[in-house]
């Protein structure tokens, strides 16, 4: 039987509120990638190339469905563009589209990326020749595996930092496992198993995960879960360090988050609530930060000194307001501390979105690992302003900086048909590592909620200065 796809939205517009020290060589770690072939992009630039910066608030021009594989120049922006994906001719079932912003995409090399479609199954394919390469799961290569091991549905599949072959993932909806595939073979193996290393509060867990949302510290050593009993009652919260296979801190709690993630240092552990609140925890629980009062879309990203930044969106400021915080630099409070008796750490805004009566809905995606500073941002759901025009960052894949008063370098409209809602059809870009692609999922003008691929956009390493 094959798994069935039963994620749920995660967030709407305003309704639904969205370490090591290794971090210091990332930037040599993935310089090689520099060199890394562009793929179907390749000659495409010029030596040199920049992307224009600046907010332009051209009109969309109109551009038909792409053929898979066949690049283009984006009409407004001038970069190469490409469908990556054909979901009708190939595998993927309805869809295959970018699982989420927070979600790394593409693996360490740039050679493989991987979607997710409608039927719960995962896909990977060869990302600089586009071509489709298999499901991936155990079961794949062997129908006897056992359901616990199978990639499937939430399984939260998470590409190592150095291995460009190897995923990490979990059960569906979590176990009691770390799993790790090796995508050439679908052979997998066990990278931890937390039965029995919990505390005696953690002994009748049965779904260990992110709730879908979370991401292992850039280094993939920190991992941070939520511990469930069987009913999907939270127990509590706990970090494991991988490289050591060993527990790092716990904290017994019943208050479920929308989900919780490690930061890509790996100095602390967010839990994101919307009643509780979005705070960073140490790693040992005995403190915490509080980064903002809702849970918002957002992400962990890496500031150009290499400290750890929330970035997110404020829909219930006057201004509606994009900003980060720098939680290395906010002072912490006791674990005990609540979001009523806690004054929310500094932060720095962005830009409002709120822009005479305008608003959107947006995704972050902070994996650019090793080019930090920067934060890619993908929008939909835009309202005009109340003059009917579309505000400078509507529904649009866009890079921004990380600083007050930021340098805005927009790379491709989603084409997205906003007449057909629907969460499955929302861009949710993913950024790889050297920000050199962004994938992003569009209908492209279609008149289906489902009718989904994923597209490329290639950047040279030069273009974002």
């Amino acid at each position: 039987m094959q798994p069935l796809q039963h994620r749920k939205p995660r967030k709407a517009l305003r309704t639904l509120s969205l370490s090591s020290l290794v971090l210091l060589g990332l930037g040599a770690a993935y310089s090689a990638q520099a060199a890394t072939p562009l793929g179907v992009c390749d000659g495409f630039y010029k030596d040199g190339y920049l992307v224009k910066e600046g907010k332009n608030t051209a009109a969309m021009k109109a551009l038909a469905k792409p053929a898979k594989g066949k690049r283009f120049s984006e009409p407004n922006f001038g970069t190469c563009e490409v469908r990556a994906t054909v979901h009708d001719g190939e595998p993927p079932s309805r869809f295959a589209r970018n699982d989420y912003s927070r979600r790394q995409a593409f693996n360490a090399d740039n050679t493989y990326f991987i979607v997710n479609a409608a039927d719960g199954w995962w896909h990977l394919y060869n990302a600089r020749t586009l071509k489709y390469v298999s499901a991936l799961s155990p079961k794949v290569a062997n129908p006897s595996v056992p359901a616990e091991f199978h990639l499937a549905g939430d399984a939260e599949p998470h590409w190592d930092p150095s291995n460009p072959n190897i995923l990490y993932y979990v059960t569906t909806n979590g176990g009691t496992k770390l799993l790790k595939l090796d995508v050439r073979t679908n052979s997998y193996s066990v990278a931890a198993d937390f039965r029995g290393k919990l505390p005696s509060w953690g002994a009748s867990a049965a779904h260990i995960w992110t709730k879908s949302e979370g991401s292992p510290s850039a280094d993939g050593r920190y991992w941070g879960f939520q511990a469930e009993n069987g009913s999907f009652g939270l127990l509590g919260y706990f970090v494991w360090d991988l490289k050591s296979n060993k527990l790092v801190g716990s904290y017994q709690s019943k208050d479920r988050p929308d989900h919780v993630s490690m930061s890509a240092s790996g100095r602390w552990f967010v839990t994101s609530s919307d009643t509780a609140g979005t705070w960073a925890w140490a790693p040992d629980f005995k403190t915490k930060k509080l980064l903002h009062h809702k849970s918002e879309h957002s992400d962990m990203a890496l500031g150009k000194d290499k400290h750890d930044l929330y970035v997110s969106v404020d829909y219930q400021s006057s201004a509606g307001d994009v900003f980060y915080v720098d939680v290395d630099k906010c002072p912490a409070v006791a674990a005990s501390a609540t979001l009523k008796n806690t004054k929310p750490c500094p932060r720095t805004v962005l830009f409002p979105t709120y822009v005479n009566g305008a608003a959107a809905a947006m995704h972050f995606s902070g994996k650019s690992f090793s080019k930090p500073g920067w934060v890619v941002m993908s929008t939909y759901a835009t309202s005009a302003s109340r003059d009917g025009k579309l505000p400078w960052y509507a529904n649009k894949v866009q890079v921004v900086e990380l600083k007050a008063n930021p340098r805005v370098y927009q790379v491709a409209y989603t084409h997205r048909n906003e007449s057909i809602s629907g969460y499955w059809s929302e861009p949710q870009a993913s950024v790889s590592r050297d920000l050199t692609r962004i994938a992003y999922n569009s209908n492209w003008g279609g008149k289906s909620a489902e009718d989904i691929d994923t597209y490329l956009v290639t950047l040279p390493p030069t273009a974002i200065p």
